[in-house]
């Protein structure tokens, strides 16, 4: 018989307690073993596309604290490095791209998104065979606009300036733009749940710095593209949508959209928290840097939150990604205690 597991229980609405657990970017530079591993890569790029790193490095966390989800071990700009946009990752300073203009994003082409990221697929295939049974698989993509932001100024920007001018000043290509990304994010998303992945999460690191219009144009409207391309050929699809920063618009995104589950943020107040999960699952929200901050921090955050929230169907996470500045003990003081056990 197969094992249900915990997180697929929660995103159909149901109360697991204690809630299952698993942290964003967990596979990443503060554990020890992630940095050995990423040693042996020829760079960043390499370790996504060589899927013997790709699956050692997404099991390393599953090993050593048992979490209850795997997320897949890529990066949100495979995409425009499946378009040829020169993606690269400079030490100590983060992604560059070739910035794109008007021009330059009617020119690109999508055919060969699935041969380039064939060893994507195959890494994804291998983590479903090697996980064990009861731990969920996550596949996931950067959303639309998000990926955009480093597309336009060709690199993370303070409050992505570049990318917002450019939507106001050239909206039809932003749109076109979004809408190509869409599509190659569906299409993506699709082949990962194809190879095993159980659901997907979409990152929208960047939504927070919209308006409201352009939060509808920018952020819910390409997602629900997302989101209804996705259904149309597979209607069981299990879609988390994590809207960061997205403060008061959280509220109506989850229907504008058609995700399953909305991934919050740690400046989300947790009265705002319990509304939302009253239309269905949240994720989240510890802010990252109490798992720095030490043992009494982590307690105090997580015992607010499971107060406020352990009593309806909650997936417990960050509200971003883990720092690598945090202790890999404290971290498995976390995940002990979200279960009871610390």
């Amino acid at each position: 018989m197969a094992v249900e597991r915990k997180i697929m229980k929660v995103l159909k609405g149901e109360t697991v307690t204690p809630p299952p657990i698993w942290i964003m970017r967990q596979a990443g530079r503060y554990l020890p073993e992630y940095r050995k591993t990423r040693a042996t890569a020829k760079g960043f790029l390499d370790l996504c596309y060589t899927p013997d790193l790709a699956v050692e490095v997404t099991l390393q966390p599953i090993r050593r604290y048992g979490l209850d989800a795997s997320i897949l071990f890529s990066d949100i700009l495979v995409l425009p490095d499946a378009l040829d946009c020169n993606v690269r990752f400079v030490e100590g300073e983060g992604p560059r791209l070739d910035p794109i203009n008007a021009d330059g994003i009617a020119r690109l082409d999508p055919t060969g998104m699935h041969d380039h990221l064939a060893p994507v697929y195959e890494a994804v295939r291998r983590l479903r065979q090697e996980l064990p049974e009861e731990t969920t698989l996550l596949g996931f993509c950067g959303a639309p606009w998000t990926v955009a932001t480093y597309m336009i100024a060709g690199r993370g920007t303070p409050d992505q300036a570049p990318a917002r001018l450019f939507g106001y000043r050239e909206r039809a290509a932003m749109e076109r733009l979004l809408d190509l990304l869409a599509d190659m994010s569906a299409a993506y998303l699709l082949r990962q749940l194809e190879e095993g992945a159980d659901a997907v999460q979409v990152f929208d690191s960047w939504s927070g710095v919209l308006d409201e219009e352009m939060f509808e144009a920018f952020c819910v409207r390409p997602m629900k593209r997302i989101v209804d391309t996705v259904r149309a050929q597979k209607p069981d699809a299990t879609i988390i949508g994590f809207p960061k920063g997205a403060g008061m618009l959280y509220r109506d995104y989850r229907q504008r959209t058609g995700v399953d589950a909305l991934g919050l943020d740690w400046t989300v107040p947790l009265s705002f928290a319990a509304e939302l999960q009253k239309d269905g699952p949240v994720q989240g929200n510890l802010d990252p840097l109490r798992v720095v901050a030490g043992r009494e921090t982590i307690r105090d955050g997580v015992d607010r939150i499971l107060d406020a929230l352990g009593n309806g169907p909650l997936i417990f996470n960050l509200g971003h990604g883990i720092t690598p500045q945090a202790d890999p003990d404290d971290v498995g003081y976390l995940v002990d205690h979200v279960r009871g056990k610390a």
